[in-house]
């Protein structure tokens, strides 16, 4: 009876995992997938938490604070974890592991340099924050200690990026999984003795704290067993003559980087300056939730990303398209499916999470998939771009997308969440089109 079935389910898992490599991309995803599955199932439990105990305006203005702080501490942190990836990989495989040191010690030094610049901002513009995007005033402190954030994270995406250049998905996984319920745990005791907004900054603060301690613990581990105790000694000048290529990498992610927080990782803000913090709520609501298509996608691009530079660093073109072909295959079988089904379930699991029938909630969400969904199924257009060294190119479009979206912001912000996710989504189509557009003429020409 199942016979056929399974067969067939047999004869897919082979036609998309027919490589080691295609395996091993799927045995590194499978730690993070786990995790991602096992933190956003907490997550979302934590955050219905939170909607019980600070209601929808507090949930926007927390959002809110999360969104300032990181749009401070990415407009200066220059992607390091990208950087890490790129050139430490590049210098594995080519045996230059003294200039492989060199890229991490630099990159430790630049984000360390970065945070710091990051927290001073947070210091100085407190007060604007508040006033542009609180509905209450007099709570520039909550901001600042939100803010501290960046100083808990100083060697983080570094770090993160010796974990994923040496394949530690595992202790990564067990890392995140933890942090997660550290920081349930302590919402549910907000919760029992009755806090409120403060106590759940502390208790994000203190799940952040474990995750980058254990994080930089484990890639310091890995550094001194990869390149010796002494690694962190290795002279800057080993990299003189890649200094040019590293710089523009840097220069160019850290815009491109710019570019999308005024597009699209500062939608909390946008949405909290025009909105309010209550109309803020529902859409930051409608975004969390979108995270059930995210769920086992979204690791996929830190997996990918060092194999297609491996891939490309082999000029092995033959394997960067067998990747991209199957991993869309791959990401469509999720996301379509789970798609429907948010179409067709989204009001109950709007009222499961917030134990209210909030059609504010619904519409948006709706609007978002479309986005989303094109962001899934070309999950690896960033990862490939990066791989095929053009971070110019993403800078070029996503300027281009974020311009158009924010004068549609200021000519459509009187309708709503509605809007925004719609102004969203149509930059996501725009972005990812054009990155795939691009990506399918290099694998062409290379194999020509």
């Amino acid at each position: 009876m199942f016979r056929l079935p399974l067969e067939r389910l047999e004869q897919l898992y082979l036609r998309i995992f027919d490589t080691d490599l295609l395996r091993r991309i799927l045995r590194n995803s499978s730690y993070l997938v786990s995790a991602t599955v096992l933190s956003a199932a907490v997550g979302m439990v934590q955050g219905a938490i939170q909607v019980r105990v600070i209601g929808v305006a507090g949930v926007g203005l927390l959002a809110a604070m999360s969104t300032f702080t990181n749009v401070l501490n990415r407009f200066t942190s220059f992607r390091i974890d990208e950087l890490v990836v790129r050139y430490v990989r590049l210098y594995e495989e080519n045996k230059q592991r003294d200039r492989a040191a060199a890229v991490y010690k630099m990159a430790a030094l630049l984000e360390l340099g970065g945070n710091a610049v990051a927290f001073i901002l947070i210091l100085l513009l407190a007060p604007l924050g508040v006033s542009l995007f609180s509905d209450q005033g007099g709570v520039e402190y909550l901001f600042i200690l939100y803010g501290s954030l960046v100083l808990i994270n100083v060697f983080f995406d570094s770090s993160d990026g010796i974990l994923q250049v040496f394949n530690r998905f595992a202790a990564k996984s067990i890392i995140d999984i933890t942090q997660s319920v550290v920081r349930l745990v302590l919402t549910v005791v907000v919760l029992l003795t009755g806090g409120g907004l403060i106590e759940i900054i502390l208790a994000e603060l203190a799940g952040r704290l474990l995750r980058a301690v254990a994080v930089m613990a484990v890639a310091f581990s890995t550094a001194r067993n990869e390149w010796g105790a002494g690694w962190w000694r290795t002279p800057f000048s080993v990299l003189r003559t890649d200094r040019r290529s590293l710089l523009t990498f840097a220069f160019s992610t850290n815009l491109s980087a710019t570019v999308s927080l005024v597009a699209k990782d500062s939608e909390d803000l946008w949405a909290n300056a025009f909105l309010g913090n209550l109309v803020g709520g529902y859409y930051a609501i409608a975004r969390t939730l979108i995270g059930f298509l995210q769920i086992p996608v979204s690791p996929l691009p830190s997996t990918t990303y060092p194999e297609l530079s491996r891939a490309v660093a082999k000029n092995d073109w033959k394997a960067v398209r067998h990747i991209l072909r199957r991993g869309s295959m791959l990401a469509a079988l999720y996301s379509l499916p789970v798609a429907a089904l948010l179409i067709l379930f989204g009001p109950q699991v709007i009222t499961l999470y917030t134990k209210q029938n909030l059609p504010e909630v619904y519409a948006p969400l709706l609007i978002l998939l479309v986005g989303y969904s094109m962001v899934n199924i070309f999950y690896w257009s960033r990862a490939a771009l990066l791989a095929f060294n053009r971070p110019v190119f993403p800078t070029m479009v996503n300027s281009i997308g974020m311009i158009a979206k924010v004068i549609g912001i200021f000519i459509f912000a009187p309708l709503g969440a509605v809007a925004f996710a719609a102004l969203l989504a149509g930059y996501y189509v725009f972005t990812v089109g054009a990155a795939v557009i691009r990506i399918i003429q290099d694998v062409r020409a290379h194999l020509s």
